[in-house]
Formats: C-alpha cells, sequence, structure tokens
C-alpha cells in the first residue's frame, strides 16, 4: 500500500470513526489501527497484551531474525548527479562492510541489486505466483541468503582458525558468530543470516530515503541550507585541521538534526508496524480480542495540526529547545521495547554524510517540484537529479 494511499485509508476512518482506533482489513487480517493514545498504549503493552506481528514476506525472509522473534525466543564537480541511486549505493555498501565485513565491490553491487528487488516486494499480497513482486522478492531474498551463509561460514572458519591470535575482524558478524547466550548456545547458521539480512535491509534503506529527501529540501529552502552550512562550518573551525569528527561533534548539530527530524516527520520511512493481541483487551471503550492484528501509524499523528500547526510546512524550528512535540506523536522510530535500535547509528551516519557534503558543495534541484512517491519507501520520483556547485571559499 502506497503512502498517499495508507494516508487517505487512514484518514478517512478516524474522520468517519473514531481518531483513536477503528476496525478494518489488511492483507486478510482483522486489524485496528491507532491514533495517539494508542501509540502510547501499544509501545507500553509489549509483552503484556501484545507482541509484534510482522506481514507474511517479512516472515518468510527474516523466519528467525529479531524482527520476528518475542518474549524469550569521485569528486563531486559542477555537474548533473541523480542523488538517490548514489546514496542508496553508498549506504548499502557502509551496512555491508560495518555490519558483515563485505568490501568487494562487485560482491556488494550483486547484493544491492537483489536487495532492490526484495524491497520492491515489501507489503505485497503473499501471492507466491512467477512474475508477481512478491515472487520476486522471495527469490531475491533467498539468493541473498545463500550468498550470506557463504560469509557466515568463512568467518566462522576465521575464527576457528585466527581467533586466538587475534586476526579476526571485530565487527557485528564475528560477534554474533562468536557469542552465545546465558546457556553457552550459540546462534545457528541460519540464525546468523537472518539478522545480518535484517540489518543490511534495515541498516540501508531507511537512511538512503531519508538522506534523499534532506539534501531535496535543503536545495528547495535556501535559508534553512544557509543555517546547516553555517553550524557545520562552526564545528569544523573548532577542530584541528584534518581531524575527523567525533561523538561530540555530532553532538552539537543540533539545528542540522532538527533540520532531519523534519524530514523524518513529513516523510517517515517506515509508515508504521504491527502488533498482535495476545490476550483479550480494552482501549478506548472497545474490546480488541485475542489474535487481532493492531497496525499503528506515523501518519496519524505526524500530520495531524493538533499535534504540528500547518503540518503540510517543512519548519525544522518544531524541534528546537524545550517545545519538542508532544509524547507519543513524533514516532519516526516507533517506540516502547520495539523502539528502532538502529537509531543512533542512523543520526550518526547521516549528521556524518550531510556535514561532509555541504561543507562542499552548495546544490539545486533540477526539478524543485518533483514529486514523492513510496513504493514502498518515500523517494523522489525522479531520482532527485541535481546540479553541484563547489564551495568557492
Amino acid at each position: 500500500m502506497r503512502s498517499a494511499k495508507i494516508e487517505e485509508f487512514v484518514k478517512e476512518r478516524m474522520a468517519k470513526h473514531d481518531k483513536n482506533v477503528f476496525k478494518t482489513s489488511v492483507w486478510g487480517q482483522k486489524t485496528t489501527f491507532c491514533g495517539r493514545d494508542g501509540h502510547r498504549f501499544l509501545f507500553s503493552s509489549e509483552g503484556n497484551l501484545v507482541v509484534s506481528w510482522w506481514p507474511p514476506i517479512m516472515q518468510r525472509i527474516f523466519p528467525t531474525s529479531l524482527i520476528n522473534t518475542v518474549g524469550d525466543d569521485a569528486r563531486l564537480t559542477r555537474r548533473l548527479l541523480s542523488v538517490y541511486p548514489l546514496i542508496k549505493d553508498y549506504t548499502f555498501a557502509l551496512t555491508c562492510a560495518l555490519f558483515a565485513g563485505i568490501r568487494d565491490g562487485e560482491q556488494t553491487s550483486r547484493l544491492g541489486e537483489r536487495f532492490y528487488v526484495l524491497l520492491k516486494g515489501m507489503g505485497q499480497l503473499p501471492v507466491n505466483l512467477p512474475g508477481t513482486r512478491y515472487y520476486k522478492a522471495v527469490k531475491a531474498g533467498d539468493a541473498i541468503k545463500e550468498e550470506l551463509l557463504r560469509v557466515v561460514r568463512g568467518r566462522r572458519e576465521e575464527v576457528e582458525v585466527g581467533g586466538d591470535d587475534g586476526e579476526v575482524e571485530e565487527d557485528l558478524l564475528s560477534y554474533l558468530v562468536i557469542t552465545g547466550d546465558e546457556m553457552g548456545r550459540r546462534m545457528t547458521e541460519e540464525e546468523i543470516v537472518d539478522n545480518v539480512l535484517l540489518l543490511l535491509h534495515a541498516g540501508h534503506d531507511t537512511t538512503s530515503c531519508t538522506l534523499t529527501l534532506v539534501l531535496k529540501h535543503l536545495a528547495n529552502e535556501p535559508e534553512i541550507y544557509d543555517k546547516v552550512l553555517e553550524e557545520n562550518r562552526e564545528i569544523a573551525k573548532a577542530k584541528a585541521p584534518g581531524k575527523d569528527l567525533d561523538w561530540e561533534d555530532i553532538q552539537k548539530m543540533k539545528y542540522s538534526w532538527n533540520v532531519v527530524s523534519e524530514v523524518l516527520r513529513l516523510w517517515a520511512p517506515v509508515q508504521g508496524t504491527f502488533r498482535k493481541a495476545i490476550t483479550d483487551f480494552t482501549f478506548a471503550g472497545f474490546t480488541i480480542p485475542k489474535g487481532y492484528k493492531l497496525f499503528w501509524t506515523a501518519f496519524s499523528t505526524h500530520l495531524d495540526e493538533t499535534y504540528f500547526p500547518e503540518p503540510r510546512k517543512f519548519d525544522p524550528s518544531r524541534f528546537e529547545g524545550d517545545k519538542g512535540p508532544v509524547p507519543h506523536t513524533y514516532v519516526p522510530f516507533g517506540g516502547g521495547p520495539r523502539m528502532c535500535q538502529g537509531k543512533e547509528l542512523a543520526r550518526l551516519v547521516i549528521l556524518v554524510f550531510l556535514h561532509n557534503v555541504i561543507m562542499k558543495n552548495r546544490w539545486e534541484s533540477v526539478f524543485p517540484d518533483e514529486k514523492i512517491v513510496t513504493d514502498p519507501l518515500p523517494t523522489p520520483s525522479e531520482g532527485l537529479p541535481i546540479h553541484i556547485h563547489p564551495h568557492s571559499f
């Protein structure tokens, strides 16, 4: 379901029935949608009344990953560039290196192409027939798993042979291979592959679309661009020449992060997620039966003028000082025990990238009014082609 359609779907039913809860059907599942009070209720009820639940395609591709586990279980010159494909390649290569130690360009490119097919199948009806997006996504997911399985087995061999000499690469993959639970049981190869697959997916898709939309808004909002540039210049001036950014510098990028936060409000990469009722309970005067699927969506609050006046206006000042959003109304990373664990990594990747780009360049959109389409993530319809103008200072 595309964002424009799901937004209209939710708004129409909230207006017709109730702002906090209404019953409908999604993917053939009996489903209840929730607003701000629903966000608060669901995020605080994990494990007691509800547990995480994902659509069939997600369960098929990531069967044993944490997503389905509950309870115990080249230099820039003045030229035309298409931003989204470049940023997508960059973030995917970065996540491959960070999470799996994959740095071979050919292998990264091959995996990236398969991930593109996989992404296109997310949110599709589970019709496993040749030619459908679901079918192609399943095939792509299986091919990715086969390749990652070879990577996992190779790392296990490295651990067994070179572990005592400290020659094994220290990354997340090594941690998953080596670490056991409190009973000493280590993850199976299938579990490791599923979790690496999930991390590669979650670690680049949402970040790449957010970065692309940040650059789009900065191109269209010169005053905001100038403020972000000034903040980053001040940070650079305070550092010794050639010294890299550190976490303290990231903490100083308050206005830059406000800009990113406003992009996430308008264009939340994840439209929402499901929970499943594990017992009967009452909410907002309605009885929710055991087994019902509950879907919370960022649209229900992010674009509600009750919480965000002039909700369609791009205004980073919403996040300044102590006047931030009302709790449970700004939820691009979810909430409760299931809040996105990659939030700070995403913040780090986005702000470091933005710092390096804005300190060297100004850019302009070829199509200032380029539409944003969601299929399944929000991205510019033409990939955001821009003209780059390197700074002369």
